[in-house]
This record gives structure tokens, C-alpha cells and sequence, in this order.
């Protein structure tokens, strides 16, 4: 009825901009000023739509504007401060990006998102560092906010994708970043995103292949070649780590499994299975404490019966490990007969018997004798069934009258030599002797 009138605009602009819709709300407003170029709340509302959506530079020429025609305008003043402060956060954002300081460009983002609430741009952004901090839902909720604006917007799908990839949901990625090519082609993080998702999808396959196949030489390559591929990618890289592991624990290269299970769970402190595969390589290479803490860390996360056992058995473990190794002692192995372990203390106690050293320096004949001794008590333990067994499970010796402190090494090796007189050493030469029986 009257399409001349600034003012109306100029209104109409001022209840689009309440009601959210601030890119109609500017068309609005442009329209006003271009009526009447003195319309100061004109100009103020075209900044404060520029501002809203993220183009400070426009904001600031239309406040600039405002502040010509009226230099004690405490809104335009204001106003200004804010967009210039936007323009700030831009430039500090886009240099800690550069750094990879993703959680300042966060903060920096929250900042002019304050000033700037419909800016798509910010949002992106600061879904995208979102991601890269682990911090999936939050990014998944920007991105998916945008979405519901504009189903097209190529960067939400790309976020979208982003953080499916970096949950190791490359196949679902993979579509949203196809997604995001088809709307715009010439996406360059979408292409390389993509690239790098089909790339790992497929070295991670293939390195599972070899495996199952037992071609663990050629898995080891496959899972150092994906490991390659995108070092931001810490969920599919644990899980590559920790794969790695147990192809070098099947090539008993048990130190390297170690370390990838290390590796591992640096990249995610969560992840259960390579904890177990570490505790496991720990109990093969007898660092027992190291096996109790890990398997500690998994029955607090998962109270399940399987890793209580486990937890038990590394327990008593380590409680073996602390008391004397009879088997070690005795030159055993621990699923010895009791004949190789009569042999063996038959070689052992002579080896070490006092008369054989009584030649030697006082230094030499007391540890002579102690080696002697402790022959004595590991013959005494496996050479008996229920010692064995309570040694075996790692029960205390002590109880039930098991006091290791009553026993004699002397009385043991006449008793299984048929008792007094039943041997002697004889000098055959300096330095050499021998034995025989009466």
C-alpha cells in the first residue's frame, strides 16, 4: 500500500530480526536505507543483521554509517565495539587453527557467537574443533542444528561425516561425505576426508585379512601402513595400535606388543581390549605388578566374573613371583616329572655341597652353602605332592606346619643319598673332586 515508506521496512526488518530470520530481516533493512540514506535505525539494524550473521566487515561500513549521521548514537558506539571484536576473535581463531590450538578456536567462537548467534560459519567451525577435541556430540548437535535449517549445507555434512570417522563409523562417513561432494564439489576437506576414510577402511580390512589368514608379517605392514593414513584419527588408531599388538604378541616380539598396546590406550584410556592384551604380554614376560595394575583398571570399568579371574590369577602371580623360584633353583622346568626333579636336585646339591668347597675362600663356601640350602628347600617343597600344589597355587608354605625355617638341608641330602656314610668327596687333583658311594 505504500513501498516507499522507510519506515516500514525499517519495522518490518526490527520483527524479523525478534523473530530469528535475520537474512529477510536484511534484505529489509537494506531496502530502508536505500529509501531514505539518513534512516539511521536502518542502518543499525542492516549492521546488527550483517553482525548476526557473521559479516563484521559490513556490520562495522553500516555502524560507520549510523555514526555519520548521528556521533552520540550509544547503540551505534556499541555496536561498533562489537563487530570490531568479532573481527578480533576471527583473526585470533583462524591463527590457533593454523596451530591446532582447536579449544581456543572454540573459545573464540563462543565469543562471537555471542555477537554473531546466526552465523553458520562460526558454528562449522566450532563443530568442526569440537571434533577434533573428541568431542563428538557437541559437534554432532552444531551440525545437526544447521541441518535442520538447511539440509544442504555441505560443511554441516562434512561435520557430520567428520565425527563418524573419528568414531570409527568410516562406512557412514563415508556417505555423509560423498553427501556433502555431490552439494559441493569442490569441498577440499570432504575430498580429503573422504580419501583418507575409504583408504583406512580398506588397509584396516586387508591388515585383518592377513591376519585371520596367519600371515601376521604381512598384517604388521598392512596395520603400520594404516597408521599412516590420518594420525587425527585416535579411535581407528587405537584400535589399529592395539592390533598391531597382537600380531607382535603371535610373532613373540612381546616388548613391541607392549608398547602398541601403550600406544594404544594413550590414544583411548577406555579402550578395554587393549588393556587385556597388554596385562596379557605382561604375564608372558613375568612383570607381574605391571599385568595387576592393567587388569585392575579393567575390572573397575568391567566387573565381570572372566576379569575378576583374570585379576586373581595375576595376583598370584605376583605373590609367586615375590618367594624364592624353587623350579629356577633347582634348573627345572615347572611341569617337571619327579623323577627330573630328583635328578636335578641329585646334580644341584652335589654341585653345591659344603665338603666339595671346603677348599675354597670363606667368601665362595657361604654362598656355596646357601645355594646348598635353598637346594634343600626347593627339593623339599616339589619333591612332596601337597607342598607342590599349595606352591603351585601360591598359598603360603607356612601354614599347616609348612615352616620352612624347621627344615635341614643336611638331613635332606643324607636321606636321599640313603643316609650317613652313604658318600664322601675326595680330592682327585687341585681344585678337583669327586664322590662315591660306601
Amino acid at each position: 500500500m505504500c513501498p516507499k515508506n522507510a519506515s516500514y521496512y525499517g519495522n518490518r526488518a526490527a520483527t524479523l530480526m525478534m523473530l530469528g530470520k535475520f537474512r529477510e530481516a536484511l534484505g529489509d533493512a537494506q531496502q530502508s536505507v536505500r529509501l531514505d540514506d539518513s534512516f539511521v535505525r536502518g542502518h543499525l539494524r542492516e549492521g546488527k543483521c550483517h553482525l548476526s550473521l557473521g559479516n563484521a566487515m559490513a556490520a562495522c561500513r553500516s555502524f560507520q554509517r549510523a555514526l555519520e549521521l548521528d556521533h552520540r548514537n550509544a547503540q551505534a558506539q556499541q555496536e561498533f565495539k562489537n563487530a570490531n571484536a568479532v573481527i578480533e576473535y576471527e583473526k585470533i581463531a583462524e591463527t590457533d587453527f593454523e596451530k591446532r590450538d582447536f579449544r581456543k578456536v572454540v573459545f573464540c567462537m563462543d565469543r562471537a557467537l555471542e555477537f554473531a548467534p546466526a552465523c553458520h560459519r562460526f558454528k562449522i567451525l566450532k563443530a568442526e574443533c569440537l571434533a577434533m577435541l573428541g568431542r563428538y556430540p557437541e559437534a554432532q548437535s552444531v551440525a545437526s542444528d544447521i541441518l535442520r535449517m538447511d539440509s544442504t549445507n555441505a560443511d554441516a555434512l562434512y561435520v557430520r561425516g567428520l565425527c563418524l570417522y573419528y568414531e570409527d563409523c568410516i562406512e557412514k562417513a563415508v556417505q555423509f561425505f560423498v553427501q556433502a561432494l555431490r552439494m559441493a564439489p569442490d569441498h577440499e576437506k570432504a575430498c580429503i576426508a573422504c580419501r583418507n576414510a575409504k583408504a583406512l577402511k580398506a588397509k584396516k580390512e586387508d591388515g585383518n585379512k592377513a591376519f585371520k589368514e596367519g600371515n601376521y608379517k604381512l598384517a604388521y605392514e598392512l596395520y603400520t601402513e594404516a597408521l599412516g593414513i590420518d594420525p587425527n584419527n585416535i579411535k581407528t588408531n587405537a584400535k589399529l595400535y592395539c592390533n598391531r599388538g597382537t600380531v607382535n604378541s603371535k610373532l613373540r616380539k612381546l616388548d613391541d606388543a607392549i608398547e602398541d598396546c601403550t600406544s594404544a590406550v594413550k590414544l583411548d584410556a577406555t579402550y578395554i581390549k587393549a588393556y587385556l592384551r597388554r596385562a596379557q604380554c605382561y604375564m608372558d614376560t613375568e612383570q607381574y605388578e605391571e599385568a595387576v595394575r592393567d587388569y585392575e583398571k579393567v575390572y573397575q570399568t568391567e566387573k565381570t566374573k572372566e576379569h575378576k579371574q583374570l585379576l586373581k590369577n595375576a595376583q598370584v602371580e605376583l605373590k609367586k613371583s615375590k618367594r624364592k623360584d624353587y623350579y629356577k633353583i633347582l634348573g627345572v622346568d615347572k611341569n617337571a616329572s619327579e623323577d627330573e626333579i630328583k635328578k636335578a636336585y641329585r646334580k644341584r646339591a652335589l654341585m653345591h655341597h659344603p665338603d666339595r668347597h671346603s677348599g675354597a675362600s670363606a667368601e665362595v663356601q657361604k654362598e656355596e652353602e646357601k645355594k646348598f640350602k635353598e637346594v634343600g628347600e626347593a627339593f623339599t617343597i616339589l619333591s612332596d605332592p601337597k607342598k607342590k600344589t599349595r606352591y603351585d597355587s601360591g598359598q603360603d608354605l607356612d601354614e599347616e606346619g609348612m615352616n620352612m625355617g624347621d627344615f635341614d638341608a643336611n638331613n635332606i641330602f643324607k636321606a636321599f643319598f640313603g643316609g650317613p656314610g652313604g658318600f664322601s668327596f675326595e680330592a682327585s687333583g687341585p681344585g678337583n673332586f669327586f664322590f662315591q658311594f660306601g
